[in-house]
């Protein structure tokens, strides 16, 4: 056996149809005990495609969970209080369990703002400062859906990050920072990097674990990956290309995620069971 085929692929495809099967079971006696189905209400504002396309997808996913899907489309011209208001108005609404904002949203609204409209018990893509804080200090809550599913990707392959070594590049609000938190309070040692870090390279070198969100292509070469590393790519960018050169990481690896069908599957999976948790607890079950 070659080295480049040690390396295992983490399939995030199959843990998350896993998840989504048990996730339909859940939702299924839900409804039956209380006649009420979970419902999750995404909004959009726009129509960027790739963004319909995410939104289409996580619609036909809900019903496979046997979720209700509520979309709410907004015109690309919509301003920061119409949303804000849009998202208060369904934070209010006791037919809705679960409340997902499709970003970006445009630079012309504040997104932060718009994130805060949601309440956090309805906020089961864990963006709020409310779910930040609960996460970070592991109190219940909802966790930001992608650092979520990494998470439960590296328990279903075995990996264990305490005293473990964890290089994040990225510190985006809903993935770089939050998924640092989540290593740290498995007592994992995180270091962050990102677009001002000295030398990325000496530090991705140094690292058991590393998770690359930073949305650039092939950012992170096989080269710097230390033998036996696991890492996880949750970068997308056009043409199905990651922020690690798979190619080369593989070679040194020891677990490694593809893209796409590594972290992206996990991502919704996570969204739809929080929505049955944040349903549940919502009609008192």
């Amino acid at each position: 056996m070659t080295q480049a085929q040690a390396a295992r692929l983490m399939d995030g495809t199959a843990l998350a149809r896993r998840i989504v099967e048990g996730t339909a079971r859940q939702a299924a006696a839900l409804t039956g005990r209380t006649g009420t189905a979970p419902c999750l209400a995404t909004v959009l504002v726009g129509e960027d495609p790739a963004s319909v396309t995410y939104v289409r997808m996580k619609q036909n996913r809900c019903r496979k969970a046997g979720i209700t899907s509520r979309h709410v489309a907004l015109p690309a011209t919509t301003t920061t209080d119409e949303l804000v208001g849009t998202l208060r108005e369904l934070s209010a609404d006791p037919g809705v369990h679960g409340i997902l904002l499709q970003h970006p949203v445009g630079d012309h609204i504040d997104e932060r703002a718009a994130f805060e409209a949601i309440a956090p018990e309805k906020d089961v893509d864990g963006v709020t400062f409310a779910s930040f804080a609960t996460m970070s200090f592991g109190l219940p809550g909802f966790v930001s859906c992608t650092p979520g599913g990494i998470v439960r990707l590296l328990d279903e392959y075995g990996v264990d990050p305490a005293g473990k070594r964890a290089v994040v590049v990225g510190r985006s609000a809903i993935l770089g920072k939050p998924v640092g938190m989540l290593l740290l309070a498995r007592d994992a040692t995180v270091t962050y990097c990102h677009s001002r870090t000295r030398d990325l390279s000496a530090a991705v070198r140094e690292a058991d674990i590393v998770v690359a969100a930073v949305g650039r292509p092939r950012l992170i070469r096989g080269q710097d990956i230390k033998p036996g590393a696991v890492v996880i790519d949750a970068g997308y960018n056009p043409g199905n290309v990651g922020d690690v050169d798979f190619d080369s990481a593989v070679e040194r690896a020891s677990l490694i995620t593809p893209v796409p069908g590594g972290v992206g599957p996990m991502t919704i999976a996570t969204l739809l069971e929080q929505t049955v948790t944040a349903a549940a607890r919502q009609l008192g079950v």
